[in-house]
């Protein structure tokens, strides 16, 4: 009887090890002339600090690849949805870093619309070959942490989600120019913590 039990575990864990390992995300290298674009609202944009100084710009140098810069400050996530197919076109890029709500929080729009908004984004980019990385967007409190929505939307997805960075930089006052906004040091922060996470999920690969 026992044999039989043991035979039958094996068979269902096993099973199960197949079906992990297939539905585990996995990332090929990014080519040396791809393109990356990072989406966004303001956080995007770098307001708080020069633009040279935004997290795209400090990405792109850390990286060698080429950057695009298309954040708009102020911008909702339904007027990012209508944008990005354009940009999309334009730019062809590789991987699309998408941190956008933060201005929908803020309104304190549906957050069901929002996550309904992002999910679309997530598969436009999908849609033109491209990987995606998303961004947790906290809302402002007392303790920091990006809202349950950004999880939601990265499990249904699938995409590289960093739920931690953004919150952590917007914590601490040296890091921030004012309540909402890092400043240049802290967009050196979210720049690092974002090459370190496309090192670890293979998108893009170091000498070392």
């Amino acid at each position: 009887m026992l044999p039989k039990l043991l035979h039958a575990f094996l068979i269902i864990f096993f099973s199960l090890c197949i079906s992990c390992s297939e539905t585990s995300p996995r990332f090929s290298p990014l080519a040396s002339d791809a393109t990356i674009m990072a989406f966004g609202d303001s956080l995007t944009a770098g307001n708080g600090a020069h633009k040279e100084k935004s997290y795209p710009a400090m990405l792109q140098q850390m990286t060698g690849y080429k950057v695009i810069n298309a954040g708009i400050s102020g911008e909702e996530s339904d007027r990012g949805l209508k944008r990005l197919p354009a940009l999309l076109k334009k730019h062809q890029p590789a991987l699309v870093i998408i941190c956008h709500g933060g201005n929908d929080i803020l309104r304190k729009r549906n957050l069901s619309q929002t996550q309904s908004n992002i999910i679309k984004m997530i598969e436009l980019a999908k849609s033109q070959q491209a990987n995606v990385m998303l961004l947790g967007v906290p809302k402002p409190s007392l303790i920091l942490s990006a809202l349950p929505v950004y999880q939601h939307i990265a499990d249904q997805t699938r995409v590289i989600y960093d739920p931690s960075t953004m919150a952590s930089v917007l914590a601490k006052r040296e890091l921030k120019s004012d309540t909402y906004h890092p400043n240049a040091a802290g967009y050196a922060v979210i720049a690092e913590k974002i090459f370190q996470q496309l090192i670890e999920s293979g998108l893009i690969k170091t000498d070392s």
